[in-house]
């Protein structure tokens, strides 16, 4: 009996300390950013995504994951508060593909609402002079 008074306390204790924490919700400025045209003399271009937590717990982003090898994600790694901002930094690296028009997606999983996102990077790289 002590067993299962125990276990009922225990989860219900869980489960009041999950809903007191809040619910996380990510917020980008926007989902998508466009390099434009670039030389495939310099093929390593840069951009970032800033979001806001626009919840009432902490947001924790817990993969960046991108559609290629060519593009690398970086993420804050610690939680982000309630009401705070954070960047998403991705690079594109053209080196050794082909010019032409390219469209990546990065994946975003985290502990929000909306626990899956996609980012997207698009632009044009034109050939070496």
């Amino acid at each position: 009996m002590k067993k299962i008074f125990l276990t009922t306390f225990l989860m219900v204790a869980a489960f009041l300390l999950v809903v007191a924490q809040g619910t996380a919700e990510i917020k980008f400025e926007k989902n998508t950013y466009s390099f434009g045209s670039f030389s495939e003399n310099n093929p390593k271009v840069t951009c970032e995504f800033k979001f806001t937590n626009t919840g009432n717990g902490p947001l924790v982003i817990h993969q960046a994951i991108a559609s290629c090898g060519c593009t690398v994600p970086s993420y804050p790694k610690e939680p982000i508060k309630p009401g705070e901002s954070g960047v998403i930094k991705v690079t594109y690296n053209g080196e050794g593909k082909f010019p032409g028009h390219f469209r990546k997606s990065i994946t975003i999983r985290t502990n929000a609402k909306e626990e899956v996102v996609r980012l997207y990077v698009e632009g044009d790289m034109t050939p070496k002079e």
